[in-house]
């Protein structure tokens, strides 16, 4: 296991970590990143009065004003442009997409104007926002409001895409997302927001690039990317009961990727199931398992697992959404083929 890996198993260094949810901790990071630099604000659909759809925002525009946080008309495209200026002229903007549906309607902005600018000139501007997306299933959103486009956004030269899968780095990455001078998509997990973990109150940073460790095992390499992480979690725990102890690796970042950690993960224990929540072609588990490919061939024991979501646009009813979202079950069940080398 890489130093990497090791560092990022868990919050260390905290002066009194305690138990606070997901939602709470982004709240602590716009709320510091907020008081350290003037230039920072929130803008976005109900981000103010309503304090975000998902209460990200909450007691924000309180404490910091209409001016800094930015109540948007329904116009994604619209104000993920004016974003878009303000970091080209030297603020820091936080853009709420209220879930990431709502992205492919600014997908220009991001795509085709933010991600381009430092490029097209040649790093005389910069273009320092995140956009904040929430998304993923288990709501009974449906076809339109249940979308994972992390494999998207990762295709993207130019763009920084964040992850996370706990509260300490739900924190961690977004300060870090903050302070960089580069377009940053922050991808949110609704399914996550009530989930609670332990956050110091010292300032830590979660740098990009640095996979996290979650468990440790030799029978296998469970890659697993943001909410997927305490699915994989569950089925590690499964596992173990029938004496099959695997790593469980959570890459936190796509862009930059920690293949380092990765590979070396896989090079050690010869097999690799990666479980992702979005759709399975052309998905991220399929790029990860290509690269695996590319730097571990010689090291596999049994082909690479992909774990996804089914290919279907989400259901509404609960029973079929459960049906088409990844579970323990069949994290466990890629596992066991990969061990049986099927």
């Amino acid at each position: 296991m890489s130093t990497a890996a090791r560092s990022a198993a868990a919050p260390t260094g905290t002066h009194t970590a305690k138990p606070i949810s997901y939602r709470e901790a982004l709240t602590q990071a716009m709320r510091e990143e907020m008081e350290r630099d003037d230039a920072v604000f929130i803008m976005g659909e109900d981000v103010g009065q309503y304090e975000g759809a998902f209460k990200v925002t909450r007691g924000l525009l309180r404490e910091f004003g209409e001016r800094r946080v930015v109540d948007t008309p329904i116009s994604e495209a619209g104000f993920v442009g004016i974003g878009v200026g303000a970091a080209m002229a030297g603020l820091r903007p936080i853009v709420e997409l209220m879930t990431v549906n709502f992205s492919i309607v600014a997908m220009d902005q991001i795509v085709n104007n933010a991600a381009k600018l430092g490029y097209m000139f040649g790093g005389q501007v910069a273009c320092p926002m995140v956009v904040r997306m929430p998304g993923g299933a288990g709501h009974q959103l449906a076809a339109q409001h249940s979308h994972s486009l992390e494999a998207w956004f990762t295709h993207i030269p130019g763009l920084k895409v964040a992850a996370p899968a706990t509260p300490f780095d739900a924190k961690g990455l977004l300060k870090t997302a903050i302070r960089d001078d580069d377009p940053v998509v922050f991808l949110e997990s609704e399914g996550l927001y009530a989930k609670k973990g332990p956050v110091g109150d010292a300032e830590e940073l979660v740098r990009f690039g640095h996979a996290a460790a979650r468990r440790a095992g030799e029978a296998c390499t469970i890659v697993a990317v943001g909410r997927m992480v305490w699915v994989a979690l569950a089925a590690a725990e499964e596992l173990a009961s029938e004496g099959v102890e695997c790593d469980v690796l959570d890459p936190r970042t796509l862009r930059p990727l920690d293949m380092e950690t990765l590979a070396a993960s896989v090079r050690r224990t010869h097999r690799a199931v990666i479980v992702e929540e979005g759709w399975p072609e052309c998905g991220v588990a399929a790029n990860l398992a290509a690269r695996l490919y590319e730097q571990c061939f010689d090291w596999l024991d049994a082909p690479i697992e992909r774990v996804s979501s089914a290919d279907v646009p989400m259901p509404y009813a609960r029973n079929l959404e459960q049906a088409a979202l990844p579970g323990p079950a069949d994290v466990a069940a890629a596992v066991t083929r990969t061990l049986r080398g099927a």
